[in-house]
């Protein structure tokens, strides 16, 4: 068995203990009915709410208690390669067998999805997963695909503003709710000023909820610097998160465009 970065996985027997290191992931064993088989998760696996009460906190997503990692036996640890640093994952490699994610577009959702399937012995519950998200993609896609697509400016920071432009997961959900990127040119995150020209181009700006959690008064601020522009609070967590939250994006993305 391989995972996304096509490393090898030694699994002698369905894993029974597994510790999730990435928010996302965590939300998708619940819903792939696993729960009891979590021991250990982050202090950012903030979904579902009562989680963190009932299963070992092992750190965040960049730093970890390796001890107490140790100390739960896990038979498999979950991570993420953009999530989890190279030192976190090497320093669990002799403690359990160790499954990577690399998320850019929605068919490496699907096949994490199925991947879970496999290792976990779901494969059927994976598999009716996989599918009721294309429905809900293909049915959003039907109603808005002769609509104008506006243009949207991703804000995801400030001191310094950062946007989302390409190569990562949130300019795809950018694109799947029916926008199109201003910064799309550009790569990963860059950080800008108020004053790029790019910014003169946007219909829309975006203020994601997370990681840096943008409020009304920001809404404020843009308005007074964009009076012509549409300022709005968007969910972060459902233009970034992958797994079985993408079944709730598309219902989300319909209300964007009210």
């Amino acid at each position: 068995m391989k995972d996304q970065l096509k490393r090898d996985i030694q699994l002698n027997k369905t894993p029974k203990r597994i510790i999730s290191l990435v928010p996302s992931q965590t939300e998708l064993l619940v819903d792939l009915g696993l729960e009891a088989s979590i021991v250990g998760v982050t202090k950012f696996c903030v979904h579902p709410k009562h989680l963190r009460m009932s299963k070992a906190v092992v750190g965040g997503t960049k730093q970890i208690n390796i001890e107490k990692i140790k100390a739960l036996c896990p038979d498999i640890i979950l991570c993420n390669k953009e999530e989890n640093t190279k030192a976190i994952i090497s320093s669990l490699e002799e403690i359990a067998p160790i499954h990577i994610s690399d998320i850019y577009n929605l068919d490496d959702c699907f096949e994490l999805i199925n991947m879970y399937g496999e290792i976990f012995d779901i494969k059927r519950t994976t598999s009716t997963l996989v599918s009721n998200i294309q429905l809900e993609r293909e049915a959003f896609q039907l109603q808005f695909q002769d609509k104008k697509k506006l243009k949207v400016a991703y804000f995801i920071w400030q001191q310094p503003w950062m946007v989302a432009a390409s190569e990562n997961f949130i300019d795809v959900m950018i694109k799947e709710a029916g926008f199109i990127n201003v910064f799309e040119d550009e790569k990963r995150y860059p950080e800008i000023d108020l004053s790029n020209s790019k910014l003169k181009e946007a219909d829309l700006i975006f203020l994601s909820s997370e990681p840096f959690p943008f409020k009304a008064d920001h809404i404020l601020e843009f308005q007074k610097k964009f009076p012509e522009k549409t300022i709005k609070i968007v969910d972060g967590e459902l233009f970034s998160w992958y797994g079985s939250r993408l079944l709730k994006s598309y219902s989300y993305f319909k209300t964007l465009h009210i």
